[in-house]
This record gives structure tokens, sequence and C-alpha cells, in this order.
């Protein structure tokens, strides 16, 4: 429920709602001052004074009617047409002058918001029928109508078929937004669960298969099962078949709620140094939102995966740390040999997604960048900003 008010605050429609309403308001209070400024030429005063009371207690009494499509239902804005046409076809007899004069009708302007309810309830369609109706109204109301007589019914007409026209092109714009923020959203969390199952179970299935096939023998078997578990797997991944978990973005919301203190970004990234891994950090607290903490040390985690994949058992990695007024930067930098040229777009399609998944997939979603450079023989060196406002959002 509360979603769907959500949605009808953020409608393109509501401004022309609220619009609808002043116009109505207002138009209603200038018929009955040219009523006032004019009654000595109406031959039936009282006429005029019965209608004008009328419209502006049903004018007032349907404001809220006219505050979004809901409320607006096909009943009212047929009734609402009704006041509009009587209001009209009772013009000569308040005033029989008003035929020979051309002077307003007694609705005078008011009656184009009910065509306007039409057009923005309905579009351009409903438009054309109510001003069309609208239309008949004011010719049978001149008998003999004239040029600025024709020329004000033609306005209305196309006006009100050119709202209701945009309005449709707004409804279907919107909802072509949000589609795709529906198809965003989905996006993002089966990359996300993709991340997760590469730094979990791919990683395992991988461990396996190396270690049975170096023990050989029943473990060879078995590591031959857990690579072709892997593939399989990879294959699943990179092919965006991983569902979006309802439950488990459930649980990041309720999550995200009672986590929401700033962490040191600094102690989820210490329990990586060791005797081949230097750690070096500016000496004091790096705080950052805990999604952007994490998910940024999980990052650093897959690069240090990789090093420790590709660079070999005695490659050496270092870990910097930099805090800027508008950005956090992390360094991860190995002396192994680097990355032969086009071996990351291979390892892509091979489905091997530790890179464009569990490092740049993570950064993406933070709103910054992770840039990787490698020269043969010289190492490999990733570089992770996150600005300090995504962050902060």
């Amino acid at each position: 429920m509360a979603r769907r008010e959500r949605v009808v605050r953020m409608s393109v429609e509501q401004p022309l709602w609220r619009a609808l309403t002043a116009y109505r308001a207002l138009t209603m209070v200038y018929a009955v001052l040219i009523f006032v400024y004019e009654r000595e030429r109406f031959e039936r005063p009282w006429i005029a004074a019965c209608f004008l009371a009328f419209l502006a207690v049903w004018t007032l009494a349907t404001l809220p009617r006219v505050a979004n499509a809901v409320s607006c239902t096909k009943r009212f804005l047929v009734a609402d047409l009704t006041v509009a046409v009587t209001g009209i076809l009772l013009t000569p007899l308040a005033d029989t002058h008003a035929q020979q004069i051309d002077g307003p009708t007694l609705p005078s302007i008011w009656a184009a918001g009910s065509v306007l309810a039409f057009a923005i309830k309905g579009g351009w369609r409903w438009a054309a029928v109510a001003s069309s109706v609208v239309a008949v109204a004011n010719l049978i109301e001149r008998a003999h109508p004239s040029r600025d007589t024709l020329h004000n019914v033609l306005l209305v007409w196309v006006a009100s078929i050119a709202i209701g026209y945009v309005v449709e092109v707004a409804r279907a714009s919107e909802r072509t937004l949000a589609r795709a923020l529906e198809i965003e959203a989905a996006t993002r969390e089966r990359e996300r669960l993709a991340r997760d199952i590469h730094d979990s179970v791919l990683q395992v299935l991988a461990m396996v298969q190396r270690r049975g096939t170096a023990l050989g023998g029943e473990a060879a078997e078995l590591g031959r099962l857990a690579g072709e578990q892997e593939i399989a797997l990879r294959t699943l991944v990179s092919s965006g078949l991983v569902p979006a978990s309802r439950a488990s973005e459930d649980t990041a919301v309720r999550t995200a709620g009672q986590d929401d203190e700033p962490r040191d970004l600094r102690t989820l990234l210490a329990p990586y140094a060791g005797s081949r891994i230097t750690f070096s950090e500016p000496g004091a607290p790096v705080l950052l939102p805990p999604a952007a903490a994490r998910e940024l040390a999980a990052a650093v985690g897959a690069a240090l995966d990789n090093v420790r994949r590709h660079a070999g058992t005695d490659a050496r990695a270092w870990i910097l740390v930099e805090e800027w007024p508008d950005e956090v930067i992390v360094t991860v930098r190995d002396d192994g040999p680097g990355i032969p040229e086009g071996r990351l777009a291979q390892a892509e399609g091979e489905g091997r997604l530790g890179v464009a998944l569990s490092i740049r997939g993570r950064l993406r979603d933070l709103g910054g960048t992770a840039e990787l450079i490698s020269v043969p023989g010289q190492g490999t060196e990733v570089e992770l900003k996150v600005p300090r406002g995504e962050t902060q959002r």
C-alpha cells in the first residue's frame, strides 16, 4: 500500500491534477465576478444567480475529486460535463441578448475545466468526445455563432486533445522508466549473487579440483567432478541465469537498518596482512558506510585471490589505503609476472568473472571505479576508487 501511495505522489500526472484543481476554483470565482459586475444586463438574473450558486457549491465540494486519477471517476466526469453543458444552454434564458452581443456563457471558461479533466483522465480520445459535446452546446446556445465563437470552440477542442495526447505519452514514458528501474534492480541483484558465488562456491570447487589432481587416485576423480561442476556453475553465472533472491534482498534491507554505523575500513583490511602482504594505512580511521566498507574490502580480497592464483606462491603484495576529502582509494599491487594482453577478455569469455564481477562490479555498485594496470614481467596494480558522496548516500 505504501508503495502504491509513493507511485501516486511521484506520478507525472500529479502536477496536472493540481493545476486542474486550481483552475476550477479560479474560473468559478471568475464566472461569479462576471455576473456581479454585469448583472444589470440580465433579463432573468435569478436564473444566473441560482446556477452560479450551484456551480460554486459543486466546484468546492468536488475539489477532492480532481485531486488524482483514482478519485476522478467516469461517473463524476459525466456529471461534471453535464453541469458545464447545462450552464451553457441556460445562458439565453438568463440573458436574452447574450446571443446578439456574443457575450460569455454562464460558466464562462469554467467549462473548459470539465474537458481538461477528461483529457487528463482518459487521454486524447476522451478529450475529443468531451470537447465536441461542449462545442455543440456552444453552437446551439449562440444559434448564429460568430467568428470569435468558432475560434474559441476550435481552440478548446485542439488544446484538450493535445493535452490528452501529452498525458498518454507521459504515462507510457513513466511505465517504460519503471520497467527499466525494475530490470536494473534485478540485474544488480543477480550480479551481487554472482559475486558471492564466485567468492565462495567457485573458489572451493577450484581448490578441490587442484588438490584432487595433485593427490591422484580417487581424489583425482573427485577433482574432475568438482572441475565439471565449476565449469557448469561459471556458465550459469556468466549467462545471467542466476535468479534474484527476494529473501536475500529483504535480509540485506534488514541488515542495513540494523548496521548503519560507519565502519573503519582499516579493520576490515588489516586481516589480509601477512608475511607476504604488506598493509599500509593513513594512521587515522577511514570511515565508510557499512555496506560500502564491506564491498570495498571484498573487492580487495578478490584482488588478493587473483595474486595467489596467478602470481605464484612467492609473489609479494602491497595494500595501500589513501583517504581524500572526496574519495577513498585502495591500491593492491604485486610483483608477479603480470597479465598478458587480452587475457582478461579471454577469461571473461570463458566465464571466469573474478575481475569483471568481484572487483569492477562491486565498485560500480558503489559509484566508484576499478582500474587495472599490468605490464608483463612487472606485476599488476589494481586501483579501487570510491567517491565520498556516493558512499554517504
